[in-house]
């Protein structure tokens, strides 16, 4: 008397494996009791045959629903619905099927075509700072496969027509056992296509497709930022007999600015101001990258290297609202050369700060900054 195993076991799964788990767990072990990567060993060629039989019953809802209450007696006497094979019947076609279902991500599927979709392309644009702030339109050539004019991409001689691959049926694909399973290829005739071509296009060769330059208009919006990527749908290469074309990724890169480095929507700017402004306090003004002058007050004492963030003079959000901000990088100057009329004010303030008397030191700051500037 032959001993049934319970399916659930002999999947490794609980009863309540929904149906991503049970399919996992099939595909591992039917990858490992596979009698081809076991040299043909009888052992597992059973093992494989009870598992692939117990994933059979199990993913589909109404066998499932059926042996869950009944075990194996629901296929046994017509139960079930089972077609009347009863437990154990299950051939060589059912096991393909199984597997094909599974692992067809790694076999092709059957009777599909090969993706003839054209392939995508890239291009390379450099835009400066102020194309970013601003947007841009802007029109680029490009060279392409495009559809063949003569034949409309069909790769058919005008006034012919391909005809169906009678070795495959018009698939693209031969299948050919081997050991237990049944595996597809690219069939050697119409290579894939699912046609013959007994007259091709002369301009194309019969591949529906020719190189062409073509001029597109680009629209480049306000915020974008280095490696932005701008996506043309079916603007890149032509697919082959007149299966879709590609697409096209414009690569945004931009430019190095004298003034501002960005990091995201906030700029930075370094700007050097007089050592008299850092300590008298002051205003400086930049040039903003919409053309317009941005104020940035100076605090008296500043020292070097300190930041003044002034809000919503950055770059504008992309595809949002709002701007980020300037973050400006004081950068003390001091004078390389001094007037004598400078000097004498400079010992008069390093006096006043050793605590010496200076009869001179009346208005100090205010002669300091109109002699020496800022």
């Amino acid at each position: 008397m032959t001993t049934e195993v319970d399916y659930y076991e002999l999947l490794e799964c609980e009863r309540t494996a929904d149906d991503a788990t049970l399919k996992s767990s099939y595909r591992k072990l039917a990858m490992k009791y596979h009698p081809d990567k076991n040299g043909g060993c009888k052992d597992h060629e059973a093992k494989f045959k009870a598992v692939s039989e117990a994933y059979e019953c199990l993913k589909d809802p109404q066998k499932r629903a059926a042996y869950d209450r009944f075990g194996h007696a629901a296929f046994k006497n017509g139960m079930g619905g089972g077609g009347g094979q009863g437990h154990g019947a299950q051939d060589f076609g059912a096991f393909s099927d199984i597997f094909e279902s599974v692992f067809g991500e790694f076999m092709g599927g059957r009777g599909g075509r090969p993706n003839l979709r054209g392939a995508d392309l890239r291009y390379d644009m450099e835009i400066s700072l102020e194309d970013a702030w601003h947007g841009k339109a802007s029109e680029i050539t490009v060279d392409v496969s495009g559809i063949c004019d003569s034949c409309a991409g069909t790769g058919a001689k005008p006034g012919t027509h391909a005809h169906q691959c009678k070795q495959c049926n018009g698939h693209g694909k031969v299948r050919a056992q081997q050991g237990f399973f049944m595996v597809e290829r690219t069939c050697p005739v119409c290579h894939g296509a699912g046609e013959v071509i007994a007259d091709p296009c002369r301009d194309c060769r019969g591949e529906g497709r020719t190189d062409k330059t073509k001029t597109l208009k680009i629209n480049v919006p306000p915020g974008v930022d280095e490696g932005t990527r701008i996506r043309l749908s079916g603007e890149g290469e032509a697919g082959a007999r007149g299966a879709p074309s590609g697409d096209l990724y414009i690569f945004l890169h931009v430019a190095k600015h004298a003034l501002f480095e960005r990091q995201g929507t906030t700029l930075f700017a370094n700007t050097p101001i007089s050592f008299t402004t850092a300590a008298l306090g002051g205003e400086i003004e930049l040039p903003g990258l919409d053309g317009e002058m941005i104020s940035v007050k100076i605090a008296p004492g500043t020292q070097p290297g300190r930041e003044v963030r002034h809000r919503g003079a950055g770059m504008p959000v992309l595809q949002g609202r709002g701007r980020g901000d300037l973050v400006v990088r004081l950068e003390v100057e001091m004078p390389s050369k001094l007037s004598a009329k400078q000097r004498e004010l400079l010992e008069a303030f390093r006096a006043t700060e050793t605590g010496d008397e200076c009869p001179q030191s009346s208005g100090f700051f205010a002669k300091v900054k109109k002699v020496v500037g800022g």
